[in-house]
């Protein structure tokens, strides 16, 4: 007898366990079938009427109007002439579809070609956040990102074949003979430089790799050579700030066709001593060997 009331009351515990176990999931799924229900039932974002032809009127009654407000500050703010700023436009909404203005699948009219390329050079020049240019170019933090990679990458298409290329023959001996003319400087290719930019939103766990004592924000270093008309040939950009010249310098593909050996010969000489390449002027910094 003891022993049958014994099992009796070990399945009833049993059934009790199970049961409390499947009212506690019962209850679980309720709860997240609730909260799913409850997050269907919330209001969808609601969509924000920028008014994208406010936003191109006024830019250009400020810049391209023939009465325009700020004629005096275009060269400063765009970092060009106007006539080459319309000019990019115009090459850049003849190739690409994405910089022409069109009429999006509700009717409304999208962002016309200037908005979009002011967008991307305001971006490039002055380096704040995306969503900086909305109330003045009716833009989304979205569409103004977009506008910079768009714009980059047209421009190095367009472009790059001409301007984004190493010297040839030809341009060589053109740089010789303006160097020296101007300079006094025979077989000199250019001058070669680092430039510390300033990169004051630079991500906390990166600062200390682009920080220098004699900086007091981190920076990132540009090397470049320019010619007489500005046409930037060689141009390294990204490495850490906490490089000097020569570390820079040691990564800079500069130099790298003269290492493989596919870098062209012109011979001159100097001090009654023959070379079979030019020359870089710098700053003094630089070991003598390296630049002859």
């Amino acid at each position: 007898m003891s022993s049958s009331s014994s099992s009796d009351s070990t399945a009833l515990e049993e059934a009790k366990f199970i049961g409390s176990v499947m009212a506690k999931t019962v209850a679980y799924f309720q709860n997240r079938l609730g909260e799913t229900s409850h997050a269907r039932s919330k209001p969808i974002k609601s969509w924000l009427r920028r008014n994208r032809e406010a936003g191109h009127d006024r830019l250009i009654e400020d810049y391209f109007a023939d009465d325009d407000i700020y004629t005096v500050k275009f060269r400063r703010r765009f970092r060009m002439r106007n006539e080459l700023f319309l000019r990019i436009v115009g090459d850049l909404e003849d190739r690409f579809p994405y910089f022409q203005w069109k009429i999006d699948a509700i009717r409304i009219k999208g962002f016309s070609p200037i908005q979009k390329c002011t967008a991307a050079i305001r971006q490039l020049a002055y380096g704040m956040g995306a969503d900086r240019w909305d109330e003045y170019f009716r833009m989304s933090e979205r569409t103004v990102r977009e506008c910079v990679y768009k714009f980059c990458k047209a421009i190095c298409l367009v472009y790059g074949q001409r301007y984004l290329r190493k010297p040839t023959m030809n341009d060589i001996h053109r740089l010789y003979t303006v160097h020296e003319g101007k300079h006094v400087f025979p077989e000199m290719l250019g001058s070669i430089d680092c430039m510390y930019w300033s990169w004051s939103l630079c991500p906390n766990a990166w600062r200390c790799q682009y920080m220098r004592g004699d900086h007091k924000e981190p920076t990132i270093v540009i090397e470049a050579i320019a010619s007489h008309d500005l046409w930037i040939w060689h141009a390294f950009f990204g490495p850490a700030g906490a490089n000097n010249g020569i570390n820079v310098l040691d990564q800079s593909p500069v130099f790298n066709d003269i290492y493989i050996g596919k870098s062209h010969d012109v011979h001159f000489q100097a001090n009654e001593m023959a070379y079979k390449r030019g020359y870089y002027l710098t700053d003094g910094i630089y070991l003598p060997c390296l630049f002859l």
